[in-house]
């Protein structure tokens, strides 16, 4: 039975009455339309055909894709991707499906952020007979009105790292978001409350970087759903509240070679393979232009500040979480690399997109990284750090967005299309803030000047 046979056998047992053909735009916003299913022969033959050659949308109204005389696009969906949406009715249900976004003529839109992953990792199969993978760690929030001032959140408990009942408040909505996660395919290894209060994470293994993409986009859509069902709001903004700990996304990732593992050495220094090191130097070579990406927002450099086990320091180390790069101690089949600076904010297929192609102009290079840093970073003076050769990443989205601008690799990963539009978005984002006037100025400045 072929893709689409299996697609219409799932559609029928599930009782799906809507299809929701789901792609993201250039931020990693989730988008989508909704197709209903119809009755009979006819309904069945007009799906089938729906299903092999995609469904038609106005790319115009979606920022950053085309301009308005070029508006027809096409939806072309991943069958592998189809799953029933397990916080709607079971009656009558809705099902998802992710799309690769293609142009009338029939071939993959360059401003298409899935499409961008696919190639890189495209790339490096042809290249290397390599295949990349990533499990990301993105970390939420759970906020609530305050009952003093309903126009202002709050964490929705008082809880700490790994805390039970009554100072966790969660495990019930984390236990459902579990269950969703699962009946969409997911597996989940650990949930529990993170180090602020209202703070949570939810990990799931590692997969195949574009699967992993689609997953984080999916992941991040069930818990705000869940959260609201509950009555809360799940916020995966990078830093929601001041002198607290921030949300991340921390990304573990290996390359694989000829079907095989390519970071560890037994013989090699530390247990890692030259690959893995290179690898390495190419993340820490190209880090101050990879965050343009991987934190992509304003808010993301308030949680980049020295503090709060914020990951700013360019180095890499064994174990030591001070450092921008770290790799876990387990060796063997598992051996990895955990990239610490990506917040929840990113688009996880650019993100994926500029660490694989940072790390892939490592091992063209054949780069040395510096001698790991084991000790803590962060109680370092300046004057420590600066004869050690540790920089810190920019500290805001401007410095950022320069970087990626002086960045020829990342730029050609990205492409022409989606790197213009990234740049011209984040360009006003940042004008927008910079001439905003604050509260914190208002509540400074007003009384006494």
């Amino acid at each position: 039975m072929d893709l689409v046979e299996k697609a219409l056998d799932y559609i029928k047992t599930n009782d799906v009455k809507f299809i929701r053909f789901q792609f993201v735009d250039i931020l990693g916003a989730p988008k989508n339309v909704a197709y209903p299913v119809k009755p009979g022969e006819k309904g069945l033959e007009e799906l089938r055909e729906i299903l092999t050659e995609g469904i038609h949308f106005d790319g115009s109204s979606i920022k950053g894709f085309v301009p308005i005389e070029h508006s027809d696009m096409l939806l072309k969906p991943d069958l592998s991707t189809l799953s029933v949406l397990p916080w709607r009715p079971t009656e009558k249900s809705v099902a998802r499906v992710i799309c690769d976004v293609y142009t009338p003529e029939g071939k993959p839109f360059e401003g298409d952020p899935r499409s961008c992953l696919k190639k890189i990792m495209n790339q490096l199969k042809e290249d290397l007979n390599g295949e990349y993978f990533v499990g990301p760690e993105p970390e939420f929030f759970l906020v609530k009105p305050d009952p003093h001032n309903p126009h202002r959140m709050i964490p929705a408990d008082i809880g700490g790292y790994f805390d039970m009942e009554p100072l966790d408040d969660a495990p019930d909505i984390r236990r459902d978001i579990v269950l969703a996660l699962e009946n969409l395919g997911f597996h989940v290894e650990a949930s529990h409350h993170e180090v602020a209060p209202g703070q949570h994470e939810v990990d799931f293994k590692f997969d195949n970087a574009l699967k992993t993409a689609d997953s984080v986009v999916t992941f991040k859509t069930t818990i705000k759903m869940i959260a609201k069902k509950y009555g809360l709001m799940a916020t995966f903004m990078p830093k929601p509240f001041y002198g607290m700990n921030g949300n991340g996304m921390h990304c573990h990732q290996s390359v694989w070679l000829d079907g095989k593992p390519s970071f560890y050495d037994e013989n090699g220094p530390y247990q890692l393979s030259e690959t893995c090191l290179s690898y390495i130097a190419g993340i820490l070579e190209h880090a101050k232009a990879i965050v343009a990406i991987t934190n992509p927002t304003v808010n993301s450099y308030k949680r980049l500040v020295p503090g709060y086990e914020a990951p700013v320091n360019i180095a890499w180390a064994n174990k030591n979480r001070s450092a921008i790069i770290r790799v876990p101690a387990i060796r063997g089949k598992g051996t990895r690399i955990e990239f610490r600076a990506p917040d929840p904010s990113c688009n996880p297929y650019l993100a994926f997109t500029v660490m694989l192609a940072a790390g892939l102009d490592g091992i063209k290079k054949k780069l040395t990284p510096p001698e790991p840093v084991e000790r803590n970073i962060f109680t370092m003076s300046d004057k420590e750090k600066k004869e050690l050769g540790i920089e810190s990443v920019p500290s805001n989205l401007k410095e950022a967005l320069e970087e990626l601008e002086n960045d020829p690799v990342l730029k050609k990963a990205l492409g022409d299309h989606i790197y213009e539009q990234f740049m011209e978005i984040k360009t006003a984002e940042w004008d927008s803030f910079r001439t905003s006037v604050t509260d914190w100025e208002i509540k400074t400045y007003l009384r006494i000047l």
